[in-house]
């Protein structure tokens, strides 16, 4: 979009809703993606004596252990809380919803909207698009922490309420409003992602100056499932956006118990030194 696109409505407080509200779906939307299905899955055996490189045998394990944990978790039910505010252009607005989330593998998510306060329009052009959104995308992989979509760089080994970390510094490879640059933290028994900090590998257009995501994942019996996310906006003309999630209590139901797939084994990653 050229500048001079932009010079015939910015001075419209309507028209500028009109192209930040959009912006901020698709910020949202990315925030639902960076959750994904990242956390998600079970653990397998593990074999002394690996010659392979440490820090590429980590990625290996995490995208295997991701897929596992797809295969594993059938079904699932939550009551998430969403906030969303909005400060520029002269105004403020905020408002509430909680949602129940149900999960099948067969079907994807459903959301059932609970209670919901505030702004109308922040209620029905982001919060309730941002849930329909996440509703359709939940049988795909837009944008799957994959090595086919990124590179990874090995930054750094953490110790966190004792458990090992591996931190990793990842890049897209090829332009996509779905994919983000940043750092990610993975658990160094479950080969897991437990947090990740990020920005959009692009812009989604002019009005959006940045966003930085901020996603924790937590571990809920064998699953490691998203906990909070907290996203924040600066627009370029002044103001911010703030959407946080809190995914509350995990509730697991199986209709139709299944006995799991088998672990594949894989062999243990040497342990990484700082900047190898």
């Amino acid at each position: 979009m050229r500048l001079t696109e932009v010079a015939g409505w910015v001075p419209v407080r309507t028209h500028r809703w009109s192209r930040v509200g959009p912006d901020l779906l698709r910020i949202g939307a990315l925030c639902l993606l960076v959750c994904g299905w990242a956390g998600l899955a079970a653990q397998s055996g593990t074999k002394p004596g690996d010659t392979r490189d440490p820090a590429s045998e980590v990625i290996q394990r995490m995208v295997q252990q991701n897929r596992l944990r797809a295969q594993h978790l059938k079904y699932f039910t939550s009551r998430r809380h969403y906030h969303v505010e909005f400060h520029g252009f002269g105004k403020t607005m905020s408002a509430d919803m909680q949602a129940q989330v149900t999960y099948n593998a067969a079907s994807g998510k459903t959301f059932q909207v609970i209670a919901e306060s505030g702004s109308h329009l922040l209620l029905n052009h982001v919060l309730k698009k941002l849930l329909q959104t996440e509703q359709d995308d939940s049988q795909q992989q837009k944008a799957a922490l994959t090595p086919a979509n990124y590179n990874f760089q090995f930054q750094t080994r953490e110790i966190e309420n004792g458990r090992t970390l591996y931190v990793f510094a990842v890049e897209p490879k090829v332009k996509n409003k779905l994919l983000y640059r940043g750092r990610i933290w993975i658990d160094g028994d479950d080969y897991a992602v437990v947090r990740v900090e990020a920005q959009p590998a692009e812009s989604p257009s002019f009005w959006i100056k940045s966003t930085d995501i901020h996603h924790v994942y937590a571990k809920d019996g064998e699953f490691w499932l998203p906990q909070t996310n907290r996203s924040e906006s600066k627009i370029r003309l002044g103001g911010s956006a703030l959407l946080t999630i809190d995914y509350g209590t995990y509730q697991f139901e199986e209709p139709h118990r299944t006995a799991p797939a088998e672990a594949s084994e894989l062999t243990a990653p040497k342990p990484l030194q700082d900047g190898r």
